[in-house]
């Protein structure tokens, strides 16, 4: 668990860090408020504690900042403060502070407080849930196996790789690498709308069949967006969605169902594309064995710009050696 402390004064800073690193956590330090927002927004950290009065923006409106644009991924906010009034505490509150200690830290009661936060942080089981969801598509398909875990895994390091490149045409921070981990395994989901006369054919689909099939593009993006409708601010359902919809579009704009192409597509989509292809590719069909890695590069180097981003298969070719212990491990 990533902890931020947001503390102006140097002294009161270095005792937070004791505290917190002898507690086990990871630990994000800002001195002043902007500063802590600067990195919330890149490395979303699941607890802040945040000193009230501090230069270029202070605790409460770090607070609000925080609060208006966290979108599902809840921050635990801890407020450090020597006031004491009523209104000053509710203030707090309604801007968006969880709890509160004074200084000096004893830190007995700081571990206490921030345990209290790492309870509340431990609801949060959208993984789970997302994961299972995406498992019942899956289900009826005997032939993908661990195909939902590479497909996370690869689109992880893909994201990683490209959030490593020196001009990526996109910046990519912690936020969209731990969303497209939790999304990419619901690309099929529509399938659960699929016949299974077609889903579980054994063998290459007719043309008829296969325009049926594509239709689990739209079926996974109308599923997904209904969600997202109800709650509009969770930002890894909008992922999931543009998932769903755009992972069968090609660079190229040869691809279904719209005929987007380049920057039209949504970026999760381009990165988790290449990943489902190269799983394809490298797993046994009844119609098809399995390829070995190195042909499943070819074929991709083959699609740079044609199938596929030309800067997505850049991280592919950076982060290969990654994709093969993902395939070992999952196989």
């Amino acid at each position: 668990m990533k902890i931020l402390i947001a503390e102006d004064e140097f002294v009161s800073r270095r005792k937070l860090e004791k505290i917190i690193t002898s507690l086990g956590y990871d630990l994000l330090e800002a001195e002043n408020g902007y500063n802590a927002w600067q990195i919330w927004q890149d490395e979303r950290p699941e607890i802040i504690i945040s000193d009230w009065v501090m230069p270029e923006m202070n605790g409460l409106n770090l607070c609000r900042k925080v609060r208006e644009n966290e979108g599902s991924q809840y921050t635990y906010i801890l407020m450090v403060t020597a006031k004491h009034d009523t209104q000053d505490l509710v203030e707090a509150m309604n801007a968006g502070a969880d709890d509160f200690i004074s200084k000096p830290y004893i830190m007995q009661e700081l571990a206490v407080r921030i345990r209290a936060g790492e309870r509340i942080k431990k609801f949060e089981t959208k993984d789970l849930v997302i994961f299972s969801l995406a498992k019942l598509s899956e289900s009826r398909d005997p032939e993908t196996g661990n195909h939902l875990e590479r497909i996370r895994h690869y689109s992880k390091e893909l994201a990683q790789a490209l959030a490593d490149m020196r001009s990526p045409s996109h910046k990519i921070n912690n936020i969209f690498i731990e969303n497209i981990f939790l999304t990419s395994p619901l690309h099929d989901i529509g399938k659960v709308g699929i016949p299974d006369s077609i889903l579980m054919k054994p063998g290459r689909l007719e043309p008829d069949e296969f325009e049926k099939m594509k239709e689990h593009c739209q079926i996974g993006h109308m599923t997904l967006f209904e969600a997202l409708k109800k709650y509009p601010r969770t930002d890894y359902l909008q992922m999931g969605a543009e998932i769903a919809l755009c992972h069968h579009e090609k660079f190229n704009g040869t691809g279904y169902p719209k005929g987007l192409s380049a920057r039209q597509i949504p970026l999760a989509a381009r990165i988790v594309s290449l990943a489902d292809v190269y799983d394809a590719l490298v797993s046994k069909r009844v119609y098809k064995d399995a390829f070995s890695h190195n042909k499943a590069k070819e074929i991709i180097i083959e699609e740079r710009g044609k199938h596929f981003d030309p800067q997505v298969v850049d991280a592919f070719l950076a982060c290969e050696d990654k994709f093969l212990q993902i395939r070992q491990k999952f196989s």
